[in-house]
Parts: C-alpha cells; structure tokens; sequence
C-alpha cells in the first residue's frame, strides 16, 4: 500500500488552529482520570480486589505504550489529522459502551478501547504542532499542555459529583466523557478538509534515518517520560485509595488527586516558555522528581501536617509531564524528527510506566498497606531527578543521531 500523494494544504487560520488544539488537549485525559475516584465502586460492582484496581490503572499507559507504537506509521498513510480522527471517532464508541457492560472483562476490554483516541493523540499532537504552528509553536504547545491538565482535573475532580448517590451512578459518571469527546471529531474533521495528508515531510537534504537509540537525550526523556507517566497513573488510580485508608473521604481524596493534576495547568503555562528562555533547565528539571519524592515523603512521614500541602508538592512535582511533552518540539529541528522521537519517547515511557500501577497493586495486596506504596513512589521520584537533569542539557536529538 503507497502513502497518498499529498495535495496542497489550504492554511488552517489561528483561530481554527487553536481550537483544533484546545479541543484535542481537553479530551487526551478524561478517559483514564474519570475512573480514578469511582475505583472502589466499579470494582466492587464486579466483585473485584486489588489486582483489579492496579489493573484498570495500569491499562492507560499499556494502552498509551502499546498503540502509540503504530501512531507514526498509521499517519504516514492517513496524516496527522486523519489519524487522529479515526482513533477519536473509536474512543468515542468505547467510552459510550463501557459503562453498560455487563462482564468485568468487557469492561476493561471498552476501557481499552475508550484510551485509543488519546494513545495516538499523545503521540500527534506534539508533531502536528511543530508542522502546523510556524512561530506560534511555543504559543500552541502552552495551549495544549495547559488543556491537558485542566482535562485531567476537571475529569478527577467531577467524577463523584457526576456520579450522584445512586447505586451505580459511576456509570453516569463515566458516560459523560463519551459524550464530550464528540466535540475534537467535528472539529478536526474541519481541520482534515484543510489540511489533507499532512505527514511531515523529510528535510530537503533527506529523511534523517539515524537511530533514537544513538541519542542520550531521546533515551533521558523517554525514561523520564516514563517515570512521570508511572507517578501520575499511579496517582490516578491508585492513590484516591491510599488517601482514604488514611481517613480522608472519597470525595476529598478526588478532590486533592485533581488539585495534583491541576498543577499541570500551572506546568502547562509556564514550563513551554521556560524551556524556550532559561539557560539553567537541568537543575529545574531534575528538581521536580526531588518535589515528587517529597511530596510522597510528606504523605508517609507527616501525613497531619496537611495533605493539601502535600498534593501541592506533587504537583508541582507534576511539572515533568508538561515539560516532557514541551521538550519533544523543543529538543528537535524538523518535524519529522519530532513524530519520530514522540514516536518512541511517548509508547515506550507508557508501557514501562504500566509497571507502576501493576507494582503498586501488588505490593498492596500483598502487605495490606498503603505506606509500602508511598515509599514505592518516593523512589521513582529520585530516578526521575536523575532523568531530568540530564534532559535538561541543551542538546538537539537531530545532531546526535547524525553524529
């Protein structure tokens, strides 16, 4: 099968643009942090322990990791935008459907299902912004990163109030997302009728071939990619239960995981601009996994000093997802390098991120405890100090696989 001949683009225009980039931002998230709050009643509702808990959280990135790999190589043949339609389009059938089934196993098939649209979305956007964005780059990746964290946050945070007393209000709950996600289809369908096949094209002295591998820099961000990503499924999922066998109420514990992932609206505004202007990012980005470890600390050692405290802590240590997803425009020249580093930064750093919450589960059910957790975490948290700092060195992943 050839790759479509590409036709020549009508220009997008800034307003469609960034409501193309606002649209997709917000919907990226809900699919994986709505379910966080409602664990405890999904799982029981099936019948379900720990195990089941660890795996619903771990499914986000093992479905992030698993079909981000095909991202790249479905867009050179669909585009950019087509094939962020099409994956959009199916997240859409699954989130609608997961709520009715019947079968846990069904469940966490249309789970599955639902993160498709954001599995190759994460991937996209980043290079989509770097072809589309000209010298709003900065501008657009602030909008999305900003987008993400208010997705995520509003998702966790509205997850219990959607859900109402009832019995099986979670399903309610859930099936709001399904509902919302229409909104990036229609939008981005009027991008595609502008855009066309919109695969970045190589530079014109050739496609850069060299391997990511060859790069320290590709392989200091997907391994701090993957150590953020494992931190905050973790959270996501996870911790809502760690908070309330400490004797916080559901609704507060959601309350307290949103305002972790509402710090990556501050992250989202602020670190695109930072990486653009600072020379000095390697002692920044290395501090945010020393933030998380003591966020994680303070948890376990101090937990009556406040957890809201705590939460602000994480979630300031939460500036390494926005500052991941900025460094992947910001750490390369052509677009192509940017797919194909997003490419491999994004899949890999889920799918060894999908270790965490399988980690945490079984380490829970295997101790009883919650603090072993915590503990857990607060390690991964110095490894993502070491990851950081040496990402934060200013280098461009184009040379280094040439070199």
């Amino acid at each position: 099968m050839t790759t479509p001949a590409p036709r020549r683009p009508r220009p997008l225009g800034i307003l469609l643009t960034v409501f193309a980039v606002l649209t997709v931002g917000v919907n990226l998230r809900p699919g994986a942090t709505s379910l966080g709050p409602l664990m405890t009643e999904v799982v029981e509702d099936y019948g379900r322990g720990a195990f089941a808990s660890g795996l619903l959280t771990a499914l986000p990135p093992l479905i992030f990791g698993a079909f981000g790999l095909l991202a790249v190589p479905l867009s050179r043949r669909m585009g950019l935008t087509g094939t962020i339609i099409g994956s959009f389009v199916m997240a859409a059938l699954g989130l609608l459907l997961r709520p009715a089934s019947e079968a846990f196993a069904l469940f966490v098939a249309l789970s599955g299902f639902a993160l498709l649209g954001p599995a190759l979305g994460n991937v996209l956007v980043p290079a989509w912004i770097k072809l589309h964005g000209g010298n709003r780059t900065v501008g657009l990746m602030t909008l999305y990163s900003a987008t993400l964290a208010i997705g995520g946050s509003a998702a966790s945070a509205l997850a219990v109030p959607l859900a109402g007393t009832a019995a099986d209000g979670w399903k309610d709950s859930l099936l709001v997302w399904g509902v919302v996600i229409a909104v990036p289809v229609v939008v981005w369908a009027a991008v595609l009728t502008r855009t066309g096949h919109d695969f970045p094209p190589p530079p014109a002295h050739g496609e850069i071939g060299g391997s990511l591998l060859r790069s320290p820099t590709a392989i200091a961000l997907t391994l701090m990619f993957a150590l953020q990503s494992l931190n905050a499924y973790t959270q996501f999922g996870m911790l809502p239960q760690v908070l309330t066998d400490a004797g916080i109420s559901p609704a507060r514990a959601g309350v307290l995981v949103a305002v972790i992932a509402g710090w990556g609206l501050v992250g989202g505004l602020v670190m695109p601009t930072v990486i653009a202007r600072v020379p000095g990012l390697p002692w920044i980005v290395g501090g945010f996994g020393l933030f998380s470890a003591a966020g994680y600390l303070g948890l376990l050692l101090v937990p009556t000093v406040s957890p809201m405290l705590w939460a602000c802590v994480l979630g300031i240590g939460g500036f390494a997802f926005p500052t991941a997803i900025a460094l992947l425009p910001a750490r390369t020249r052509s677009p192509l390098v940017t797919a194909r580093l997003s490419g491999m930064v994004q899949p890999i750093g889920y799918l060894l991120a999908a270790l965490g919450p399988i980690t945490a589960g079984i380490l829970m059910d295997a101790t009883g405890s919650s603090s072993v957790v915590l503990w857990f975490l607060a390690g991964t948290g110095l490894l993502l100090a070491v990851a950081g700092f040496r990402v934060g060195l200013p280098r461009l992943v184009d040379h280094e696989i040439r070199s």
